[in-house]
């Protein structure tokens, strides 16, 4: 039997399914790339710090594939290398330190990959229902960070929220609602006094 001969009819018998299916198909091929790239655009460079939970992998070898959360000194341990200094490197920094380390007395030519399993809480202050620190998603917007904090008090001032990013500069920033946040950022939202 041709199986290409025989596929149109199987397809009318179902022509509606298969029009719905490919319509939903043809969205989810456009809303993809957008959705996919917005997040990882925004975390571009991203320097690892305490809190964040990575995951390291060596290819071949199941016995040094960790999971770590970063300590507050900034370290992880590691197998056979004892505690690494992993704060402020970026995830491909770290595939490379943990290959160079492991190149050598342990593996001839280890394959190292990082990825990072969970983000460093945010922090929201100020004029929300529910002031705290909450999980870090990629694409996380002033927006969406207050919402997930409860949203506005009756007295909050839409127009006087401040984010103060983890670095050395520690200062407040006016922001919008709509700009993007980073792990381990701290949101203030203001009083309003009208």
């Amino acid at each position: 039997m041709n199986i290409a001969a025989s596929s149109p009819n199987c397809f009318r018998h179902r022509g509606h399914s298969w029009r719905l299916i490919a319509a939903l198909a043809g969205w989810l091929v456009l809303l993809l790339p957008w959705g996919l790239g917005h997040g990882s655009d925004a975390l571009q460079g991203y320097r690892l710090s305490a809190g964040d939970k990575v995951r390291i992998a060596v290819f071949g070898e199941d016995d040094l594939t960790v999971t770590s959360r970063v300590s507050a000194r900034g370290t992880i341990s590691f197998p056979l290398l004892g505690e690494l200094k992993v704060a402020d490197l970026t995830p491909g920094d770290l595939e490379e330190l943990v290959a160079s380390r492991l190149r050598g007395p342990y593996l001839v030519d280890p394959r190292v990959s990082v990825s990072i399993e969970e983000y460093r809480q945010f922090f929201v202050m100020g004029q929300v229902n529910r002031p705290g620190s909450y999980a870090y998603l990629p694409g996380l917007t002033v927006r969406k960070a207050v919402s997930i904090a409860g949203g506005y008090t009756e007295r909050a001032s839409r127009s006087k929220i401040f984010v103060v990013s983890e670095g050395n500069s520690r200062q407040e920033r006016k922001v919008g609602q709509d700009d993007p946040l980073g792990p381990g950022d701290t949101i203030i939202v203001k009083e309003s006094f009208f």
